[in-house]
């Protein structure tokens, strides 16, 4: 009994600090977050006026808030997709595309430098990003890609200040920044696969189609999961290339606003801080169970394999 005692000890004295400052930091701020929430509080006044669901029922008949979920939900659509598609595609080639070599399966010719080159962009800070697209995306001719389009005899584009292309534009910067670290990732996974899988298969007469889709996919299924919820998570907090590459933070005319954009704004600028809490305990709620729900389908559809 004592020296079970002296167990638990060691491991609550092991554990009294770490835990002590993740509720101080991280559990603590959500609570005040939730009870801010219920006040009409400006952020300024020592008297804090509480509303009750006010908020709540504020944020139902907001626009903004309605135009904000519609931009995370084609994010939340697009973004995995489109980046889990790319990533798996330079994967499989970096890693399985070059055939048969020696005693085994390899990848094609100077896949450490093309691994290197996909990554580089994980490594630039979100600011950098946005600032170095805005430059691509300019809409004269001094654009990167205007400035192209115009020596082949077309009009300038307004890639980032018309409402039907400036989404689909920072769209495919969060795709061409975040695939880089999936090409990695899945590396990773593919490394993990015994290549007498592939070479069985090959000798079976498999393709490289049938190589992906009957043995790469299925033995990538959890390394698949963790990628749809990071990207999920990505879709919901999006906030600093939006409030670096856009209109406006979040234009023109609201086409790429999102939750974190409204939050910053309604907290700073309108000096709305009860709102902004709503708006953040609604961004909360909405990223957890989109991580509930991909977490329990794709264990529903693990185990039925």
């Amino acid at each position: 009994m004592g020296e079970r005692l002296r167990k638990y000890g060691f491991v609550a004295g092991f554990l009294a600090v770490p835990v002590t400052l993740y509720v101080v930091f991280v559990i603590s701020p959500y609570i005040q977050a939730f009870q801010l929430s219920l006040t009409g509080w400006n952020g300024i006044s020592s008297v804090v006026t509480y509303v009750g669901l006010d908020n709540f029922a504020r944020l139902v008949r907001d626009e903004v808030f309605w135009q904000a979920l519609r931009t995370h939900g084609i994010t939340l659509l697009v973004l995995p997709l489109v980046t889990i598609a790319i990533a798996l595609v330079f994967a499989f080639l970096l890693n399985l595309g070059g055939g048969s070599r020696g005693a085994g399966m390899a990848g094609v010719g100077g896949s450490a430098f093309y691994k290197v080159v996909f990554f580089a962009p994980q490594v630039l800070a979100v600011a950098i990003v946005g600032v170095l697209w805005k430059q691509i995306y300019r809409p004269d001719e001094n654009g990167v890609i205007n400035g192209a389009l115009v020596k082949l005899g077309m009009e300038p584009v307004g890639w980032m200040s018309e409402p039907e292309t400036a989404l689909w534009a920072l769209l495919a910067v969060m795709v061409w920044q975040a695939v880089g670290f999936y090409v990695v990732l899945f590396s990773a996974g593919m490394a993990a696969i015994p290549k007498d899988y592939f070479e069985a298969a090959m000798l079976d007469g498999a393709g490289r189609v049938r190589l992906f889709f009957t043995i790469t996919l299925p033995l990538l299924r959890d390394t698949l999961q963790v990628a749809w919820v990071y990207l999920g998570i990505a879709a919901f907090d999006c906030f600093a290339l939006v409030n670096v590459l856009t209109v406006d933070a979040g234009g023109p005319d609201g086409a790429t606003t999102v939750l974190p954009v409204e939050i910053f704004k309604n907290f700073f600028s309108y000096s709305k801080v009860g709102y902004a809490s709503a708006m953040g305990v609604a961004l909360f709620f909405l990223t957890i169970t989109f991580a509930v729900l991909t977490l329990r389908v794709t264990r529903r559809e693990k185990i039925e394999l």
